[in-house]
């Protein structure tokens, strides 16, 4: 018998042997199967396969009765179901391993974290988690799951630079960061202040955070401490920049990327030096706490970042079309007033067509960056005063020159 004939068995046993000893430890004395009844089932499920499609059925129903047997012998003390479904999950995972071994032991690893996780789980359910939360959870879900699949994957309308498909996988994209934004200060907690608000925050809208920031900036003990969030949330900006132009065009984001990642380290450079100053008032003063009240999921937002994302895409082949290059970089700078990463997304699709240049994209994205900053700066200052915005601006200048320079490099080196 070869290695390969027979490490589909050895990765049975294992995967049983793996999910029988955790059942075991955490259910010592009424578990109605031990470590070696899973690794005996995994195996068996392994068998089964090696026979016939027919074979893993009859094993199964086997699997499914013996896990009935086990749930009414121990039903009064222990009326949880988790070990009875953990009994046909081995097996099933053992008749895997026979044509995908590697997916098969995955896939235990992940069950064997969902069993160990029982107490972690229960906790955040019931105590953690809000209405709130679950609510935007579903419509997340509903969003990427049922309107995505749903949009077609094909160029529409002028020109053909509509693809809803895409336009929307880039909505989903801005909008699962945002996500982990939200949950990011759920978990460090609202004594990280402002700093990690704004961060999570700026992948909504930096534009936004910026202005709330500002006028926190107003009232706060100590204007440094919303000074760091607003920096963060510019931040967020670069950080999301990197990733929707990589889901566009790859060729763009080799370029791009460079001046990207240097201008948001040195951003959070700065921005760190700022909250090392305002850090005491940042967690003192409870105006600090914004973020604990915000929504993980804002649909309004997603929603206006397709409509100006799809009249970027529009307004910037038409420029293309009608003025050259030069109508392409005026499109990219009028969308980049309301967001910037429409105005850079459709630049870099223009480029993925071919429709221009990818020097003449990298120049639309510093003109999209360039008129969102001039924005962020206009809010720093009607939003929390001429102290707060002149701040802001000081604290933008350095990252925004060294990106600036960078880019700037890069399509002189083509």
């Amino acid at each position: 018998m070869s290695w390969n004939e027979i490490q589909p068995f050895l990765v049975a046993v294992a995967i049983g042997l793996l999910i029988g000893v955790e059942r075991e430890r955490s259910h010592a004395g009424t578990l109605p199967a031990g470590s070696r009844s899973f690794a005996l089932l995994a195996l068996a499920g392994a068998a089964c396969a090696t026979v016939s499609g027919a074979a893993i059925v009859v094993g199964l129903l086997g699997a499914a009765a013996l896990a009935v047997v086990a749930y009414l012998r121990t039903s009064r003390a222990d009326p949880g179901t988790t070990t009875e479904i953990a009994l046909v999950v081995t097996y099933l995972l053992g008749a895997l391993a026979v044509s995908r071994s590697a997916i098969a032991g995955a896939l235990a690893v992940i069950v064997v974290g969902l069993l160990v996780s029982k107490s972690r789980l229960h906790t955040f359910v019931r105590e953690v988690i809000t209405e709130t939360e679950l609510e935007d959870a579903i419509k997340f879900f509903a969003v990427v799951f049922v309107v995505l699949p749903l949009l077609p994957d094909r160029g529409l309308g002028p020109y053909g630079v509509l693809n809803p498909a895409k336009v929307w996988l880039l909505v989903v994209l801005l909008t699962g960061i945002g996500w982990v934004g939200y949950l990011a200060v759920r978990a460090l907690g609202p004594e990280r202040g402002l700093l990690v608000s704004g961060l999570a925050g700026g992948f909504v809208s930096a534009s936004a955070t910026t202005a709330t920031m500002g006028r926190f900036g107003r009232t706060a003990a100590n204007w440094q401490a919303p000074l760091s969030g607003a920096l963060m949330a510019s931040l967020a900006t670069f950080i999301q920049l990197i990733a929707v132009i990589g889901v566009v065009s790859t060729d763009v984001l080799q370029r791009l990327w460079p001046a990207a990642a240097a201008g948001a380290l040195v951003l959070a450079a700065v921005a760190a030096l700022v909250y090392r100053r305002g850090q005491a008032a940042a967690q003192s003063d409870p105006s600090t706490e914004p973020a604990s009240r915000a929504r993980p999921f804002a649909l309004k937002p997603a929603l206006i970042l397709a409509v100006v994302l799809t009249l970027a895409l529009l307004v910037g082949r038409w420029g293309a079309d009608v003025l050259g290059s030069s109508g392409a970089v005026l499109g990219a700078f009028g969308a980049g007033l309301a967001d910037a990463h429409a105005g850079s997304v459709a630049a870099a699709s223009l480029a993925a067509q071919g429709d221009i240049s990818t020097d003449t994209a990298l120049i639309a994205i510093g003109a999209a960056l360039g008129s969102n900053l001039l924005v962020k700066s206009i809010l720093a200052f009607t939003s929390g005063g001429r102290r707060f915005g002149a701040a802001f601006v000081a604290g933008m200048f350095v990252p925004s020159a060294v990106f600036a320079t960078a880019l700037a490099t890069a399509i002189a080196l083509g």
